[in-house]
């Protein structure tokens, strides 16, 4: 007579099948491969979170840099921390053009603020292409020995080709000529609209007047020069239509009415 006991045994778990797979079954090959996926991203999230405090930190380094260049102070071998105590940043109320103590100058997060409801509003004309505008802006003034202002550094930001430029203008005490522009953050074309990097396009800048004698805003960035005369006028990009076109929105957006015209017009009168 045939034993059958060794068949009538307790029936095998889910584990217990899958560890008696071949290797390479297709259960064991997809549990390998989500197995190391999950694994990766484990260690990909916990090197973010360790870093993201250098790399805040790099962002708030290089956005320095950007304000003590476009200021025309910046020197290498000074730390930029040190160099940045120089300046003096403010919160701006852009419909009046005067300075609040609302909110504390050093932690006030501008691009924040945009996308918070109670202290921004949605634009309906929105040539910069921001969406969003924020009431409140962090300004950074910078004195000469006497205390007076030497120049004061805006920021500025718009829609390009292919992203959102960040950037600063500086402007002199007399709240209407240029000292320079820069842009910090962008994803346009390398060697085309990226070209808003250029020393030599940056150099343009210099000098230029935002308005005429009329208070009427002439700033452009164009392939020729406006009628109001080259002194409002930027050479356009080669190759960069779209990018150029981007630029000019955003300056005339932000020097405009709805940007800083009220705070220059404060900083020229001498109310600042």
């Amino acid at each position: 007579m045939v034993d059958g006991s060794a068949n009538t045994g307790t029936p095998k778990g889910p584990l217990r099948r899958f560890l008696d797979l071949p290797p390479d079954s297709t259960p064991k090959t997809l549990f390998v491969a989500v197995t190391l996926c999950l694994f990766a991203s484990m260690v990909v999230s916990i090197a973010a979170v360790s870093l993201r405090p250098i790399q805040e930190e790099n962002k708030l380094r290089d956005k320095r840099i950007n304000i003590l260049q476009v200021a025309g102070v910046y020197d290498p071998s000074v730390d930029v921390a040190e160099a940045f105590e120089a300046f003096e940043p403010q919160v701006l109320d852009l419909a009046t053009g005067q300075f609040t103590g609302q909110f504390d100058p050093r932690t006030f997060d501008d691009r924040a603020a945009s996308d918070n409801p109670e202290i921004s509003h949605a634009l309906t004309d929105d040539p910069a292409s921001i969406g969003r505008q924020a009431n409140f802006k962090t300004v950074y003034l910078l004195r000469d020995d006497s205390g007076a202002i030497d120049k004061v550094i805006l920021p500025i930001h718009g829609y390009g080709l292919w992203s959102t430029l960040y950037g600063f203008i500086a402007v002199e005490e007399d709240g209407n000529e240029i000292y320079g522009l820069q842009f910090y953050e962008h994803a346009e074309t390398p060697g085309l609209g990226a070209e808003v990097d250029n020393p030599r396009w940056k150099a343009l800048w210099r000098g230029k007047k935002l308005r005429d004698d009329d208070g009427t805003l002439q700033i452009t960035v164009a392939k020729a020069p406006p009628a109001a005369g080259k002194d409002f006028y930027v050479d356009a990009l080669a190759g960069a239509t779209l990018t150029s076109r981007g630029v000019d929105n955003l300056v005339n957006f932000w020097m405009g009415s709805e940007g800083y015209e009220p705070f220059l017009a404060n900083l020229k009168a001498g109310e600042i």
